[in-house]
């Protein structure tokens, strides 16, 4: 095998997958068409659940760094401003959710501090790799390329976006639905005139669709989104396209558009692949799931995607576990991504707001066959197996600290003995509300796996799960 994992795809969810398994010491390579990052703002918000993943990945402050808060919309209506419009619902500050809010950081951006943490703990990126075909066999994956040598890997995971290339290979049909008829233009821009105070918001008039204008933190530039017509004039990307947009949509003149940086179109759909693997190759991200980008969905459950998938992979390539792990990746991300597909739809429709279940903290694996839940008579609102582990300090000890990296933990809450299980962070706290008094085996990826009112049963789980090896 020349790799353990071949990721083709080098966005946010191929770039993240990378980080983790290189920091379990797995080999792999990520393979990219292009013949560098992409370089556009698309998905340039990241949720508080995600911040925590990228926390433990030991990017969280790079990210901070290159990004800042959401800002206002300014609503505007003949070059005046009519007032404030709030983009989010505000949510209770909790102590077991160190991030409350989205923080704004472009897309491009995000993937350069992915690539940079992957590059500095000795991952690679093999740009201008276009897979062509790919099969697999009882042993491994191999992949063929427009150019170059082939691939033979154990493992291969497409992270190649909506139109994967690996997902049409493997004969995997996507299913969903046109979110809106209505073609979207989204272009990187520079402009004079508005403030970077504001998101600007230009509602639809004279029979031209919407036009919003957000600054973006950390940059110069500013993201142009707006909506074009079903069936109009195929819709221009140049300078002069977007000055003419923005010129007939707001007060500003066409002028004020100094450079286009990056454009794109699309139309907003809702589309999920109809099985997240085939054999030895795994889907992740918009290979899986495609999303509307209201309430900024997609790249933070691609991310989750890849969290959800690197520890497992390392597990059963250090022969830790058994191969029947990875069986637990679909049946416990597409029920997810299921969820987050209906949610940025009906926020796109106008059907729902961005608020607390857009920050991704309450999702979990209550069903999943990992989720081991042994007390019982538990109040409806306690934790339980399958449950995102809640932060906090207690008795000296912050929980996500206690949490980071790449092994599991045994969680001892209120004096409860614990087993010595080799290879498994032993943690003890006293009693703290948001867990209950008892045992947690915390996983890798920062959920709850086993639960008990004792230490009895824990090992038996982490044998089966390979905890520890």
């Amino acid at each position: 095998m020349d790799v353990d994992v071949l990721v083709v795809g080098a966005g946010a969810a191929g770039l993240a997958l990378a980080v983790d398994l290189a920091r379990r010491g797995t080999r792999a390579l990520v393979v990219e068409r292009a013949d560098g990052l992409f370089p556009g703002s698309r998905g340039k918000g990241i949720q508080p659940r995600t911040l925590e993943v990228f926390d433990d990945l030991g990017v969280h402050d790079a990210i901070r760094a290159a990004g800042g808060p959401y800002p206002v919309g300014m609503i505007w209506q003949d070059g005046k401003r009519l007032g404030e419009h709030t983009m989010w619902d505000e949510t209770d500050v909790q102590e077991g959710s160190p991030y409350h809010e989205p923080w704004m950081v472009p897309q491009w951006r995000t993937q350069e501090v992915l690539f940079a943490r992957l590059t500095e703990l000795g991952g690679q990126v093999a740009f201008g790799r276009e897979l062509v075909g790919i099969a697999q066999d009882a042993e491994g994956v191999t992949a063929e390329f427009a150019a170059g040598a082939p691939v033979r890997a154990r493992y291969a995971v497409a992270a190649d976006g909506g139109r994967s290339t690996v997902r049409r290979l493997l004969g995997i049909g996507m299913t969903g639905e046109t979110v809106d008829p209505n073609p979207i233009l989204v272009a990187d821009v520079r402009i004079t005139g508005l403030d970077r105070d504001n998101w600007h918001i230009f509602p639809p008039a004279d029979g031209e669709g919407f036009l919003a204008v957000c600054p973006l933190a950390g940059t110069e530039d500013f993201q142009l989104t707006a909506q074009m017509e079903d069936g109009g004039p195929a819709i221009d990307l140049s300078l002069a396209g977007l000055r003419a947009v923005v010129a007939a949509r707001s007060h500003l003149d066409p002028a004020d558009v100094t450079e286009v940086r990056w454009a794109s179109e699309f139309r907003p759909r809702a589309a999920m692949a109809d099985r997240f693997r085939e054999g030895r190759i795994f889907l992740i991200g918009d290979a899986a799931h495609v999303h509307s980008p209201a309430g900024g969905q997609g790249l933070n459950t691609s991310v989750q995607d890849a969290y959800n998938l690197g520890w497992k992979l390392a597990a059963v390539l250090s022969g830790a576990a058994r191969e029947a792990l990875l069986g637990s990746y679909e049946e416990e991300r597409l029920p997810v991504a299921a969820e987050m597909l209906g949610l940025s739809t009906r926020i796109h429709r106008g059907e729902a707001r961005r608020g607390a279940a857009t920050q991704q903290l309450g999702l979990g694996y209550r069903g999943s066959s990992l989720a081991v839940e042994t007390r019982t008579g538990l109040d409806a609102t306690a934790l339980r197996a399958g449950d995102r582990a809640p932060d906090g300090n207690r008795g000296g000890v912050r929980l996500f600290d206690a949490f980071r990296g790449p092994q599991w933990t045994l969680l001892s809450v209120g004096g409860a003995p614990v087993p010595e299980l080799p290879g498994v962070r032993v943690v003890r706290v006293p009693s703290y509300e948001a867990y209950g008094d008892g045992v947690f085996l915390v996983r890798p990826d920062g959920y709850v796996g086993w639960a008990g009112g004792t230490g009895e049963g824990a090992a038996a789980y982490a044998a089966r799960v390979g905890a520890g090896g």
